[in-house]
């Protein structure tokens, strides 16, 4: 079983009417011209059936208006807590929507997560889904993460750009006294912390005041793409604290994210999974295993079949990321961890009973 530590599956159906039950070639069809926000379609239900992914960390995702620098479609921003908390409970919805169709399961606890890793065949089961609510302003004040645990979210980044919570990418800055308050509301619901878009003030302080699960589900390495969007990757010092702390770090397939050398516009051809192994690989030198780095390609999350490495047409392509991996060096057990059980024990350990 493959695991994907990030996807913004309900965004992309709600904010962009796609339809992930019909497949990537009709969502294209469908989008042309490509969508300009989003690019063009990589992700839907069928691709991560036939790519062997068994399960994702899937988003509630909400925007910002106040956004600085963004190709998101702003239509669908929140400009007050009220307003997030709606469109993430929308997305909730959706979800729920397809559990109740078993076209999904939601795993909210380590007896699901059990009984979904012995039952699950590629062929015929249902996706599994874990909820990582990404940017926490939909939690109206700290003491609602009790009735968002309650709802199955399992996972809450504080951050995407600056919330009422934290600094974030392009917007620096520390804590604010409601995230302090948030991390031990998220501790005490057994919900856990996902650093990827914190600002590097605000990630030191959350480590300083945290000691439960933490993981980055989709960052990358800033020493090898330190040019484009450097605030948004992890240092290797920040690497180094994840890795004290037990966590795993998913790798973004964004070639932006990968290549020293981006420019917006450079044909994906020029980019290879070469580039994620590179990531990969440095975050299990700076360990000296493979046990903390895995996939949190973000496939769907404003990026397009054009921006990513070239041997991935959809996210059923994922596949060739064991082979490329081989290609390296990678020993077969290190690759099963990389491809999924890696997420697997995570959550193994971190969700309620």
């Amino acid at each position: 079983m493959l695991v994907d530590g990030h996807l913004d599956l309900a965004y992309n159906a709600l904010t962009f009417e796609r339809d992930l039950l019909a497949g990537v070639a009709a969502i294209r069809t469908h989008e042309q011209p490509p969508s300009q926000t989003q690019g063009e379609a990589t992700v839907a239900l069928p691709e991560l059936r036939t790519g062997g992914v068994g399960l994702v960390f899937a988003t509630l995702f909400t925007l910002p208006a106040s956004a600085l620098e963004t190709d998101l479609a702003q239509e669908a921003s929140y400009a007050t807590p009220a307003e997030a908390h709606a469109l993430a409970r929308a997305q909730l919805a959706y979800y729920q929507e397809l559990e109740a169709r078993d076209l999904v399961r939601i795993i909210r606890t380590k007896t699901d997560l059990a009984r979904h890793q012995a039952t699950w065949k590629q062929a015929t089961s249902p996706l599994g889904l874990v909820l990582l609510m990404e940017n926490a302003d939909p939690i109206t004040e700290p003491a609602e993460s009790a009735w968002w645990a309650e709802q199955g979210v399992r996972l809450v980044g504080p951050a995407w750009q600056a919330t009422r919570y934290c600094g974030g990418t392009k917007q620096p800055g520390p804590l604010t006294p409601l995230g302090r308050a948030l991390l031990p509301e998220l501790a005490r619901n057994q919900i856990v912390l996902d650093v990827s878009h914190m600002a590097e003030e605000s990630f030191w302080q959350a480590m300083d005041r945290w000691d439960g699960p933490v993981i980055a589900s989709h960052s990358n390495c800033r020493s090898l793409a330190p040019q484009f969007n450097a605030d948004r990757h992890l240092s290797d010092a920040m690497i180094k604290e994840l890795i004290t702390h037990g966590a795993v770090i998913g790798t973004v397939f964004f070639n932006g994210f990968l290549a020293r050398d981006y420019q917006r516009g450079t044909p994906k051809e020029r980019y290879g999974l070469d580039l994620v192994v590179r990531h990969i690989d440095h975050v299990c030198q700076l360990a000296g295993n493979a046990r903390h780095t895995g996939l949190g390609t973000d496939l769907d999350g404003g990026l397009g079949r054009q921006q990513i490495p070239r041997e991935i047409d959809t996210i059923a392509d994922l596949p060739r990321v064991a082979e490329a991996l081989s290609r390296a060096g990678f020993a077969d057990a290190d690759i099963q961890l990389i491809m999924g059980d890696n997420w697997l024990r995570m959550l193994a350990q971190a969700l309620p009973e």
